[in-house]
């Protein structure tokens, strides 16, 4: 059985090779991703429309979530000393470029960014040492992000996290191969990404660790990944249900209360399928087109005057507790939570021997 051991990520050394994956809308920010931080891992902030609960949102939500992003960040620095702390920022997101220049400035270690391709990214983290980490789900991506990077800006990415197809939220699947996971012979194409970036690696004489994460649950997955070359595992899910996570306790009773059957592929307002718990909501959406106030400036992929719903009402919704009123993504294994866990149970789970 292959050791376990801690996540390297250029001058970045966590000891335990476990990153939180990020959660809009709110669901981690600094509470969680700062305890997981304190614990060895790599805590996750998500950007997704973090302002939130600034006061000013509705009326200038580009500058409540440029704001909380400093704010976020620095009260999970006060959590975590020394911790290792990420954003995960969409690339898909609004002013794109101002959120990743508002983490780098405020001293991020890692950004993740998925949800599209992240061409630019090298450009507008600049020469700051913040590492950077895309999300990609196949062999074709991650080409060609490591040819464009070295091509255009003499840089590799830091990281590569691979989403698979078990991933909650948004997915980069289409709904097709969604239905049938098991004909996508995944492992396959993990096996393939892993060869291709330890082979880019290996010509320019550095490390690009491969950070593996949907539908990973427990120490077993983990262990199963490292046996295929990973060097550590991104884990979401399962830190909903623990008492440092910032949502509000009813959303992580839905996934204490959902069942296997539950846990459906819907198809998000901003055009892209995704994972989500089945409530009222869900399908009163099914139903036609639920009212929706001002436009919150989420993604790019959102046309308001189309859209059956907002996706940023229905995540605040769910973040806030008003879960019948809500989408609640999760992963394909949030019917497993039973109770409410501590983060430091969990990442003690995953730690080294």
């Amino acid at each position: 059985m292959v050791k376990i051991k801690p996540l390297v990520i250029g001058d970045l050394i966590a000891k335990v090779p476990l990153i939180q994956g990020g959660m809009g809308v709110g669901v981690s920010l600094s509470s969680l991703a700062g305890a997981v931080a304190a614990e060895g891992g790599i805590g996750v902030i998500s950007t997704a429309q973090i302002g939130y609960r600034e006061p000013d949102f509705d009326t200038n939500p580009i500058g409540a979530n440029l704001r909380a992003i400093k704010t976020e960040i620095h009260k999970a620095r006060q959590i975590a000393k020394n911790g290792i702390l990420g954003v995960n920022i969409m690339v898909a997101t609004r002013k794109y470029e101002e959120y990743v220049k508002a983490a780098v400035e405020a001293g991020i270690d890692l950004i993740i960014s998925g949800a599209g391709l992240p061409m630019d990214l090298p450009k507008l983290a600049g020469a700051a040492k913040t590492k950077l980490a895309p999300i990609v789900s196949s062999v074709k991506s991650v080409q060609v992000i490591m040819r464009y990077w070295w091509k255009k800006y003499n840089r590799l990415p830091d990281a590569i996290v691979v989403e698979g197809p078990l991933a909650g939220g948004h997915l980069g699947f289409h709904k097709e191969q969604l239905e049938d996971i098991d004909g996508l012979h995944y492992d396959s194409e993990v096996q393939a990404i892993i060869e291709k970036v330890n082979e880019t690696a290996t010509e320019h004489g550095t490390d690009i660790p491969i950070i593996m994460a949907g539908g990973v649950y427990t120490r077993d997955d983990m262990e199963r990944y490292a046996e295929m070359g990973a060097s550590g595992v991104q884990v979401a899910t399962r830190f909903v249900t623990t008492y440092e996570c910032d949502a509000d306790d009813a959303y992580k009773q839905a996934y204490i209360d959902a069942k296997k059957e539950d846990i459906v592929i819907v198809q998000s307002p901003v055009g892209m399928p995704g994972r989500a718990i089945l409530n009222p909501f869900m399908k009163k959406a099914k139903e036609g087109q639920i009212p929706h106030g001002k436009c919150h400036l989420c993604v790019s992929t959102c046309n308001p005057a189309e859209t059956p719903y907002c996706i940023t009402d229905a995540l605040i919704n769910a973040v806030k507790g008003k879960i019948d009123d809500a989408l609640i993504f999760c992963g394909a294994n949030a019917y497993r939570a039973e109770k409410l866990e501590h983060v430091k149970d969990i990442v003690d789970e995953f730690r080294p021997e």
